[in-house]
């Protein structure tokens, strides 16, 4: 097998706390969380306010949605939806403080496009039970993964019948718990959406209806490509029908979210020990034939997909067992059988 470095980051025990996160360890269960705290500071000293201050003030300057805009989506939101994905599997807060675990998906969450609930709902009640699979409302299964009006499709059935679909989902199960959270979480969001776009409009449009939509269309494009390598001969394979993506600046800013593959393997895996279990396991990836990225993100691997540019994909790929190297041609027609749609019942 290939020696392969990873350079994401990875948890070093013994540092000294500053005096700021020794008080924050007195609420959350581990230190290695303490980005998340810093965070959710940051947040809340910058793009927050900006947000109060945009309903607060009689006049929005042309600048200021571009500096918000930026701030929020530019900045922000792809590493505070992966602290939520993080906190939506291990719980941040100790458990005589569990009440603050809803201070991010309510009180922060709604800054950043994501209504309360519906991202625990689909990910970890639906998503993360169903694996990519036909009853995944997520799953990319029937699509043809490098095709851009397959994704668009895949993203407007989404945005627009994906709560009810999620209801009818969580309704034949029974769970009627977590169905009338979500419930709950997405109407107050979209009450609270209504009532500020009356009073106004434009302050709400920058501060809550336009990240939203980015946020859903990021989240499917993320999606998309997490799934968009499959083998059809052994789709329910974690190996086989998700992707991993070592090295990239993306991992640096967004918790180690490249690594799917081993979300999959193991959903409660720490962010940090990610990287670890990947090189500890390399003759199991290697064995499935793993699809392993160097360098790209989710959001740049399904814009190549868009635009069908398998070239770059495979100057990217990560050759797992050099003992059987592919030239590039090979590869190219490797990851293309691997986008192809796969019959589902």
């Amino acid at each position: 097998m290939n020696a392969i470095t990873t350079t994401d980051p990875e948890f070093t025990p013994g540092r000294e706390l500053n005096f700021l996160e020794k008080f924050a360890m007195n609420f959350i269960i581990d230190e290695r969380d303490l980005p998340f705290i810093s965070l959710i500071s940051k947040m809340l000293l910058t793009q927050i306010p900006f947000a109060f201050f945009l309903f607060y003030t009689d006049h929005i300057s042309w600048w200021m949605p571009i500096v918000y805009l930026a701030l929020c989506i530019g900045y922000f939101l792809g590493p505070f939806i992966l602290m939520l994905h993080n906190t939506s599997h291990r719980p941040l807060f100790k458990s005589k403080y569990k009440f603050m675990n809803n201070f991010i998906p309510w009180c922060i969450g709604i800054f950043y496009g994501e209504s309360p609930e519906t991202y625990y709902a689909h990910h970890l009640g639906m998503h993360h039970m169903e694996n990519n699979m036909e009853n995944d409302l997520s799953s990319t299964l029937k699509y043809d993964r490098d095709n851009v009006l397959h994704f668009h499709h895949y993203f407007f059935t989404f945005f627009f019948a994906g709560l009810i679909q999620l209801w009818n989902y969580f309704t034949k199960r029974q769970r009627f718990r977590i169905r009338n959270i979500m419930t709950f979480g997405e109407f107050s969001f979209l009450l609270l959406c209504a009532v500020t776009l009356y009073f106004n409009w434009q302050a709400s449009l920058i501060v809550f209806v336009i990240p939203f939509i980015v946020a859903r269309y990021g989240m499917m494009a993320g999606n998309w490509a997490q799934h968009s390598f499959v083998d059809a001969q052994d789709p329910e394979n974690n190996y086989k029908n998700s992707i991993t993506c070592i090295n990239a600046a993306y991992n640096q800013k967004c918790f180690n979210d490249g690594y799917h593959i081993g979300h999959h393997l193991k959903d409660n895996r720490h962010w940090t020990d990610m990287p670890r279990d990947f090189r500890d396991n390399i003759d199991k990836y290697a064995a499935n034939d793993a699809v392993v990225f160097r360098k790209l993100d989710f959001f740049v691997i399904w814009f190549l997909l868009m635009i069908k540019n398998y070239k770059a994909l495979a100057d990217n790929f990560v050759q797992l067992d050099s003992n059987k190297p592919r030239t590039q041609e090979e590869i190219i027609a490797f990851l293309k059988t691997r986008t192809r749609r796969v019959p589902t019942k």
